[in-house]
């Protein structure tokens, strides 16, 4: 059996090392997890209680349009039902719209330093893939514009980038926007929106009031902290959203996702907690960072990309022995780890183990 040419050489997307792993592996008792930008705070107590009750209909197939969230939502964000879309994560909805938008041949703009299942879809799809370099870990847009030609399918714009961190303001992406080409859709995926306190940060979906080939992607994953129910959604003009419809798979979110996810949007107190803990915690690791020498990113989401000024890999190996766990591996950003904010426990055993890594480094010189 052979599978499409253009899939074989595809990485398998490869998720932060689970805990358990790490405790099996190393025989480690304890061990902390700042690896895949999850609330170190949980979830909102109303949306557990949510799940919970829908496990009493556990045997029935969940509303395939997602109707009653779908009606939540639109009133919350000021759109019609019909400019809403729901999927397994923001990342099944990136999946959509390359199933959706692309034929072999077609092109598509990204960062060269960005979330990997823009590249990824893309490729399966077959698409021609054209990166254009971060400018200071932040998205250049007029080289990306520069790059857009009569082939150009979709724009990815990541707003916090992952993994850098940064941003783009309201006047760079307004300005990007009105130059772009009325075929080409551009994909502004906001998964982090919500820990951003900049004045200056657009908000995509008022954006869509002006801009037509605008799809706004975000997720319940991060701040609401539903990671493990995959239940993320887009936004855009009506027309768009039934062409991705078109192709998503029946019953793609589950009952307990649907009903977390609506019952988390009527709670403004937990979403407060988690914004204010959020900052705390970059002001101490920046703090930290700042006292070690150590050079980062500006980090507007719940994550901080920092230089650790050696190989990432080994740092990420001595840290996980000492019960660490954060992200590595960057391409362009080979001696920069990702690490996600913790409580105030998890972030100081993180400065402390970052200490003892990058010590122990420099005795061995």
């Amino acid at each position: 059996m052979q599978p499409k040419d253009n899939i074989v050489h595809l990485p398998v997307y490869q998720p932060g090392k689970p805990i358990e792993d790490v405790k099996r592996e190393l025989g480690l008792s304890d061990v902390v997890k700042l690896a895949s930008n999850e609330n170190p705070f949980g979830s909102s107590e109303l949306a557990k209680a949510a799940a919970i009750r829908e496990l009493e209909q556990v045997h029935l197939y969940p509303d395939g349009a997602s109707v009653e969230l779908t009606a939540v939502l639109a009133d919350k964000l000021g759109v019609k039902p019909e400019q809403l879309i729901f999927g397994t994560g923001s990342s099944d909805i990136i999946l959509m719209l390359a199933r959706a938008f692309f034929a072999p041949g077609d092109e598509t703009v990204m960062a060269d330093e960005t979330f990997s299942q823009y590249k990824h879809n893309a490729e399966i799809e077959n698409a021609r893939i054209v990166e254009v370099p971060l400018k200071d870990g932040k998205h250049d847009l007029p080289a990306m514009l520069a790059q857009i030609t009569d082939k150009t399918k979709i724009v990815w714009v990541c707003n916090p980038n992952n993994p850098t961190g940064t941003i783009v303001n309201e006047e760079e992406l307004t300005a990007f926007l009105d130059k772009v080409p009325a075929h080409v859709l551009v994909v502004l995926d906001e998964a982090y929106c919500e820990f951003v306190e900049q004045a200056d940060f657009p908000d995509g979906v008022r954006l869509l009031e002006k801009y037509r080939n605008l799809v706004v992607l975000r997720t319940f994953s991060k701040i609401y902290g539903l990671s493990s129910l995959r239940i993320g959604y887009g936004v855009g003009h009506p027309d768009v959203i039934r062409y991705i419809n078109q192709v998503r798979e029946p019953f793609n979110t589950t009952r307990m996702a649907q009903a977390a996810a609506k019952a988390s949007l009527s709670d403004e107190d937990f979403i407060a907690h988690c914004r204010k803990e959020n900052r705390a915690g970059i002001d101490y690791m920046t703090g930290e960072f700042d006292r070690l020498g150590l050079r980062y990113f500006p980090a507007y989401g719940n994550f901080i990309m920092v230089d650790v000024e050696r190989p990432s890999p080994e740092v990420f190996d001595a840290l996980l022995r000492k019960g660490i766990i954060v992200r590595s591996r960057w391409t362009h950003y080979p001696s920069h780890i990702r690490v996600s904010v913790g409580t105030r426990e998890q972030n100081e055993k993180f400065i402390e183990a970052l200490k003892q890594v990058l010590r122990e480094a420099a005795v061995r010189g």
